[in-house]
């Protein structure tokens, strides 16, 4: 009797000790669908492309880039065109050497910007620069607990230079839709909308391949909970997507899942369109889709990340999972 009280006592001592895998996110939350205006600052300022200065292209042989961020000027910090045209213009004053610091592929690289009068006087750097980032997707879902949201279900890419946002922060509005182009067999169609930058929602701190998170400031409608269901509860037949197509009205659209995917980070979730009224309306998977939930047997399964060109009632999504654990990591 005595050893069995001893190993009894061991076993309750070693159940205190090892921890008990908890989830780091809810295992309900609340589901979204909602159309949702996005506006990111980027770390640096994005080169997207060159023009010509008196005739000439002045900057495309010094090791500048498409899709470089220029980080620095003469050792200054910038982050806005703004700061980058004060910087210069007091540069311009004493010199004519202009040295920037650019991250490429996550790597400092030192480069000389050249910097010519036009022909009518005015110094011109022959780049075409952006530091801001806007657009437009869809609510995913807010954990209730963290108040953590998550959006796209995939990252935020800058169009001229086809390249990952690195952003240093962001905003999330209120939006919405004035009008739809549709998809066509060679086309992905896309949402049209407005953005009122007066109702904000909440702040973007992360850009990820898995999406956009933040946290949410705004009313949390506590109920529209649903149940978070694990990747391997996602099967193949009758699912539903809850997105905006018409100002700011959510609605629900059936979808038939075709396969499941459990080996890829994103494309995890092979669907089809099969509500009729959601053809009539996009002609399939349009822009500004991205991120709208999936919902399966009541639970919410992914979101909806990627149309397919050749294809048009045809898309991806990505496990809610995946996105739950990006956001909460």
């Amino acid at each position: 009797m005595k050893i069995k009280n001893k190993l009894l006592i061991f076993l309750t001592f070693l159940s205190l000790i090892i921890p008990i895998p908890t989830l780091a996110y809810s295992n309900k939350v609340i589901l979204g669908g909602e159309n949702i205006g996005i506006e990111v600052q980027s770390q640096g300022i994005i080169i997207v492309g060159f023009y010509k200065v008196n005739n000439k292209d002045i900057n495309l042989t010094n090791n500048i880039k498409i899709g470089d961020r220029i980080t620095k000027i003469n050792n200054k910090n910038v982050d806005t065109i703004d700061e980058m045209v004060n910087v210069i213009d007091s540069i311009l004053k004493s010199n004519k050497k202009v040295e920037l610091s650019l991250i490429r592929n996550n790597k400092e690289i030192k480069t000389t910007l050249q910097i010519e009068k036009d022909k009518t006087g005015v110094y011109k750097t022959g780049l075409y620069v952006k530091d801001k980032i806007s657009g437009i997707g869809t609510l995913t879902y807010i954990d209730p607990e963290t108040k953590i949201y998550g959006a796209l279900g995939h990252e935020i890419i800058e169009g001229y230079s086809n390249t990952k946002v690195e952003i240093k922060d962001g905003k999330i509005f209120s939006s919405s839709i004035t009008g739809i182009t549709k998809s066509t067999s060679n086309k992905t169609g896309e949402k049209q909308a407005t953005i009122d930058i007066k109702t904000k929602y909440g702040t973007v701190k992360e850009n990820t391949t898995s999406g956009i998170y933040g946290t949410y400031n705004s009313y949390l409608n506590q109920n529209n909970l649903i149940e978070v269901a694990d990747k391997n509860e996602v099967k193949e037949g009758k699912a539903y997507i809850y997105t905006v197509l018409d100002k700011t009205k959510k609605e629900k659209y059936e979808i038939n899942i075709v396969a499941v995917n459990q080996n890829t980070k994103t494309k995890n979730i092979l669907f089809e369109i099969t509500d009729k009224n959601l053809i009539n309306k996009t002609g399939g998977v349009i822009k500004g889709m991205s991120g709208s939930p999936i919902v399966q047997n009541n639970k919410i399964v992914g979101a909806v990340t990627h149309a397919i060109q050749t294809k048009s009632n045809m898309g991806y999504g990505i496990f809610i999972t995946t996105m739950l654990e990006e956001g909460d990591s």
